[in-house]
């Protein structure tokens, strides 16, 4: 793993070399999402691993227990880094004036000494990238300063991610209302995968009759009422510029797995849809313990101990963004487990 470092060799008695995941960076960092462009407390501090994207719930979740997605597709990875605006040149010249030149000018590149920003972003002096090819960057001359437009700098929440080295560009100035085309820039697709993470959807405990205890080889009936699962929307805006998109969540299906192979799933591939209004399977109702449950499940076995019925949620994703733009991402699913305890059929013979 190449560690994070400070580039000027003329400077070199004032580089920190920084390990992978260090809270050093601009300051002590904060959560990503968190504050206005270019700030992650209100001091002006920003963190290789803080972004300024904006997420908001526009729909669904509620207001219970609730949890984070897990791709179906285990495969699946929201984006390891990308580049977004972070300072106009006359935040950048406020930033280098107050705090002597200390953080990140890139995910593994930490400027500690006030000559190194100046040298660069001032005074128009070439300094190296980060990436694989060992690219120059062009220096600026004032900060460009009376030119408008945002520097902008590489983000990743996870800077020991290998896929992390992808965006090694050192801080770059781009003019107002542009998106710069380069490998890893902000989309709004990439804004739907951050997004993706960011779906909270409700817990899954279903409600089973009967409630105490199952019976070996007698139904046990599992529903949700209506209402309980709906959409959830959740937007991802990045700041300074025009790239939003919302990442909506829809439930499809519970997938029951009884916790022992000594079980029958209705239907049989365990599955249950999810309705129109939400619900899933029907309620059970007196007189309905000798049928079979539109979902469900039939215990073969007594428990020793609880079974641990497993009842996952499938979520179907899709997005829109920016321009009309939109698709699909990999299903994500959400699972709980509660206890089940099966008991033997008790008769008395006289």
């Amino acid at each position: 793993m190449r560690p994070k470092t400070g580039m000027s060799v003329a400077a070199a008695c004032a580089i920190v070399l920084l390990l992978p995941g260090s809270a050093e960076a601009f300051g002590e960092g904060g959560e990503r999402g968190s504050g206005p462009s270019g700030t992650t407390d209100g001091k002006g501090k920003v963190s290789a691993g803080v972004s300024q994207i904006r997420i908001s719930q526009v729909k669904g979740g509620g207001s219970g227990k609730q949890g984070n997605l897990a791709p179906v597709d285990t495969d699946w990875e929201p984006p390891a880094c990308w580049y977004e605006p972070v300072f106009t040149p006359e935040e950048l010249e406020e930033f280098v004036d107050r705090t002597g030149g200390h953080g990140d000018v890139g995910i593994h590149q930490s400027w500690y000494g006030k000559g190194l920003w100046t040298d660069h972003y001032r005074d128009g002096e070439v300094q190296d990238n980060m990436d694989d090819d060992r690219t120059e960057a062009e220096g600026y001359e004032n900060y460009n300063i009376g030119k408008g437009g945002n520097f902008w700098r590489s983000v990743a929440p996870d800077d020991s991610h290998p896929d992390s080295w992808d965006c090694g560009r050192i801080m770059f100035w781009m003019p107002d209302n542009q998106v710069p085309q380069i490998p890893n820039a902000p989309t709004p697709q990439m804004l739907a995968e951050y997004a993706y993470e960011h779906v909270k959807v409700p817990d899954t405990e279903v409600e089973v009759r009967p409630r105490a205890k199952s019976t070996v080889n007698l139904p046990t009936w599992v529903w949700l009422d209506k209402g309980k699962f709906e959409d959830v929307v959740v937007r991802a805006e990045l700041p300074r510029t025009n790239l939003y998109a919302e990442t909506t969540a829809h439930p499809v299906s519970l997938t029951l797995e009884p916790g022992t192979e000594d079980a029958v799933t209705f239907p049989a591939d365990g599955t249950c849809r999810i309705d129109d209004d939400g619900s899933i399977g029907s309620p059970y109702r007196k007189g309905s313990a000798g049928q079979d449950p539109p979902c469900g499940i039939t215990y073969l076995r007594a428990s020793e101990e609880p079974y641990q019925l497993s009842a996952s949620i499938t979520w179907e994703i899709s997005w829109e963004g920016t321009g009309g733009a939109g698709g699909d991402l990999p299903d994500g699913t959400f699972e709980t487990t509660q206890d089940m305890t099966v008991q033997e059929i008790q008769s008395v013979n006289r």
